[in-house]
C-alpha cells in the first residue's frame, strides 16, 4: 500500500514538473504555494507554447508580466472563475525611476504587456497599484494596469484596477488594427483610464469613475486616439457607468493626438449603456488643442441621471444604429465575431 502510495505521488509530480530547459508545454499551472507548475504569472508565459493555456490558482502576483508577440492564441485563466480570487499586480507610474535612473514613461509602467494576437484572458485580475498620495515626488502618474496592441484579442470576466490610463487598448504600430473585445469586464479610473488606438468593444462592462474629490472636475472616461482611416474606435455598448463622484463632474472623453498627431480622430461611440449622475451635462472636453468637435464622439439610447440630449451631445442617427454594433467593430476583413 505504502509502495502504491509513493508511486502515485511521484506521479502526480511528474505530472506538474516543469517541462525540460527549451521544451515549450502545452498546458502549465501557475500557484503560489508552490502545487502548479510554476509560482509565477511570467514563467508560466515563457514556459507555455503558442496556442496553449496557463491556468493560475488564487493569489496576488507581484509582478510585471509580458506576453510578446510570438505567444499567439495563448489563454491566460484564473482557476475559479472569479476575477478578484487572481490578482496581478505592480505599482510602477510614468514618473517612477528605474534603477539606471531614467523612468518607466507610460507604456513602461504597465503592469501587464500584452503584445500577442488571439490572446484571451479570463477570471481574474489586474492591477496597477500605483498610490499617488504616497508619491508626491512623482509628478508623471500615469499608471497603466494593462497594455494590449494585438488583434483578435479576448478578455472575458477580467477586472483592470487602476487610476489614470488604466487600460491602454493600442495596436502594434500606427496604420494597423487591433481588435479587441472586453466582455463581462469591470475597468476603474479616473484620468483618461481607456484609451488608444485599438478598436475596442466593452460589452456588458462596469465601468466606475474614480473620485478624485473634485467639485468639477473629476476626470475623462476615454482618450481614444483612433486612425482617420479606421471608422471604428472605442464602443461601449449595454453597460454601466458607476460613480460616487460629484454630479457633472465627469467626462465621457477627449481626444488624444499622441505628439500632435493630426490622423489621430478619435472615435468612441456609449450607446445603451446607463450613466451616473457624474457625468457632465456637456460630457466632450477639448485635449491638448484639440477641439472635441473634430473628432467621432457620439451616444445612442444612453439611459440613468447622467444621459442626456443637446447640441453638447451629438446623437447617434437611428438610422446608422445597426453599422455600429460589437459585431461591426470586431468583424474586420476576415469576419471575426467573438460575441455572445
Amino acid at each position: 500500500m505504502l509502495k502504491t502510495l509513493l508511486v502515485a505521488s511521484v506521479l502526480a509530480g511528474a505530472a506538474l514538473a516543469a517541462p525540460p530547459a527549451g521544451a515549450a508545454a502545452a498546458n502549465v499551472v501557475v500557484a503560489k504555494d508552490g502545487s502548479g507548475n510554476y509560482t509565477s504569472v511570467q514563467a508560466g508565459i515563457n514556459a507555455v507554447s503558442a496556442g496553449g493555456t496557463i491556468s493560475v490558482k488564487p493569489g496576488t502576483y507581484r509582478e510585471v508580466i509580458s506576453v510578446p508577440s510570438g505567444k499567439t492564441g495563448i489563454t491566460l485563466r484564473g482557476t475559479t472563475g472569479k476575477a478578484a480570487d487572481v490578482v496581478v499586480d505592480y505599482d510602477n507610474a510614468s514618473g517612477t525611476k528605474k534603477p539606471d535612473g531614467s523612468t518607466y514613461g507610460t507604456s513602461g509602467s504597465a503592469t501587464a504587456t500584452i503584445a500577442a494576437n488571439g490572446f484571451t484572458a479570463t477570471a481574474l485580475t489586474f492591477r496597477n497599484s500605483f498610490d499617488r498620495n504616497a508619491h508626491p515626488e512623482i509628478k508623471d502618474t500615469q499608471a497603466v494596469a494593462v497594455k494590449t496592441s494585438g488583434d483578435k484579442m479576448v478578455f472575458d470576466n477580467v477586472t483592470f484596477l487602476g487610476h489614470q490610463d488604466t487600460l491602454y487598448a493600442d495596436t502594434a504600430a500606427v496604420g494597423t488594427v487591433g481588435r479587441q473585445y472586453y466582455r463581462n469586464c469591470a475597468i476603474s479610473g479616473d484620468v483618461d483610464f481607456i484609451f488608444g488606438r485599438a478598436t475596442a468593444v466593452f460589452d456588458r462592462a462596469a465601468i466606475t469613475l474614480l473620485d478624485r474629490g473634485s467639485s468639477s472636475n473629476n476626470g475623462y472616461l476615454t482618450a481614444a486616439s483612433t486612425r482617420r482611416s479606421n471608422p471604428y474606435g472605442f464602443l461601449i455598448t449595454g453597460s454601466k457607468v458607476l460613480s460616487s463622484a460629484a454630479t457633472a463632474s465627469f467626462h465621457l472623453g477627449r481626444p488624444w493626438h499622441p505628439s500632435g498627431d493630426v490622423d489621430a480622430i478619435a472615435q468612441v461611440l456609449i450607446r445603451e449603456t446607463s450613466l451616473p449622475a457624474a457625468i457632465k451635462p456637456a460630457p466632450w472636453t477639448d485635449m491638448s488643442g484639440f477641439s472635441w468637435k473634430d473628432a467621432r464622439f457620439s451616444e445612442y439610447r444612453n439611459t440613468g441621471p447622467g444621459a442626456g440630449t443637446g447640441t453638447d451631445r451629438p446623437q447617434l442617427p437611428a438610422a446608422q444604429a445597426g453599422n455600429y454594433t460589437a459585431q461591426k467593430y470586431l468583424a474586420g476583413g476576415d469576419g471575426w465575431n467573438p460575441v455572445h
